[in-house]
Formats: C-alpha cells, structure tokens, sequence
C-alpha cells in the first residue's frame, strides 16, 4: 500500500519559511479555504492566538509531498534530525555537480538561505552543499 505523507516544519513564522520554501522548490500557495478572499482574510477569522500559526504549500503537479509549517515556542537548538535534500545535482560529478550546486546555493542565498559548507566528492559520496533555510533549519543541495 502506497501512502501520502505530508512534511512538517516547526518554525516562528510559518509563512515566511512557507514562502521561502515555494521559491526553492517552484511549489505554490494553495487556495484559501472555501468563504475566503485570500490567506489574509482567512487568518482574520481566526482567534488572535491562531493568527499566523499555520501555513502550507503544496507541489502543482501533485507529485511532491505537500508542506506544512506550524508555529511552536521554543526556537530551533540542535541539528535536525530530518532534513531535505534538493537534488540540483543528480548525474552530475566533479566540477560540473560542484558548478551546478554552487549555482543554486547563490539563487538560495538571495531568497535568504546560509550557505554552510561545501561537502566534496569523497571516493564514496559525491559532492553536496549543506545550507540552512530562513530558520536556521539545515536542508543539503545534493
């Protein structure tokens, strides 16, 4: 049996990670409940406590796992011990894979993602570039 999955991410400011996320992957905003002009006027409705709590987007093919991001407390303190890897560099080696990830690490750095450090090719794994989004939350360009 194939199953759906969803992938959540814990954050202080849900759109803002939610948004950032939508320009790493092309995915989109869906439409705002039925009733509803747009997010904002949605986000009224909603106790004062809950504004600003929640937001997702989704992939418009369909294909990919939707996102879901939802305001907790408590900051983020350690390494994830789940991330993403935006796979930039598949069938690419050497210079090339290097040039491909260093490519999209500067698009991501202007959308407001940390560069890391640039893991090279060891013999076993090829290169890979370790980022961190709006949040602080590490994801690779693999």
């Amino acid at each position: 049996m194939v199953r759906t999955v969803q992938i959540t991410f814990d954050c202080s400011v849900p759109e803002r990670v939610a948004r950032f996320w939508c320009d790493v992957l092309g995915y989109e905003i869906p439409p705002p409940p039925t009733g509803f002009d747009s997010w904002e006027a949605f986000d009224r409705s909603l106790p004062n406590e809950r504004q600003g709590s929640a937001f997702a987007c989704v992939d418009p093919a369909g294909v990919g796992p939707r996102l879901f991001f939802q305001r907790v407390p408590e900051g983020k303190v350690v390494k994830n011990r789940v991330h993403l890897d935006v796979r930039v560099g598949t069938g690419l080696v050497g210079d090339e894979r290097v040039t491909a990830l260093e490519t999209e690490c500067a698009r991501l750095v202007a959308l407001g993602a940390e560069r890391v450090e640039l893991l090279r090719a060891d013999g076993f794994d090829e290169s890979c570039l370790v980022m961190r989004d709006v949040e602080g939350n590490e994801f690779c360009l693999d």
